[in-house]
């Protein structure tokens, strides 16, 4: 079973995205903040990462950085789920590692294909 960690700190958010992956056959790790995302990736290893940008403390592009540059976790694909829908928002956030930029609202069929894309 495919492994997702979702990194977002906002709780509807959190619940969209648990019955969405869960609902199409994915184990889900939750964490609320960046630090949080950055220590559960290094501790479980995760198939896929689903990474908001806006979080308080470390947010997204920081801990994408750190998730896709560290020795341990540099092969765990990324993907940032935003509400920054901005050109330059997605060139940066490409430019820290992600292998996808999609914005919120998410369409559920995309994110499937996304993730299924990156983890193959």
């Amino acid at each position: 079973m495919t492994t997702v960690l979702v990194i977002d700190d906002s709780p509807s958010e959190m619940a969209k995205f648990r019955d969405m992956l869960a609902k199409n056959n994915f184990q889900v790790l939750e964490a609320a903040n960046g630090e949080e995302g950055c220590a559960m990736a290094i501790e479980h290893l995760p198939d896929v990462i689903l990474m908001d940008v806006v979080m308080p403390e470390m947010n997204g592009f920081q801990a994408t950085r750190k998730i896709t540059r560290g020795k341990t976790t540099s092969h765990i694909p990324v993907v940032i789920i935003s509400t920054k829908n901005q050109e330059t928002d997605r060139v940066w956030g490409k430019r820290q590692g992600a292998k996808e930029y999609l914005t919120k609202p998410v369409d559920e069929a995309e994110l499937m294909r996304i993730i299924r894309s990156v983890t193959e």
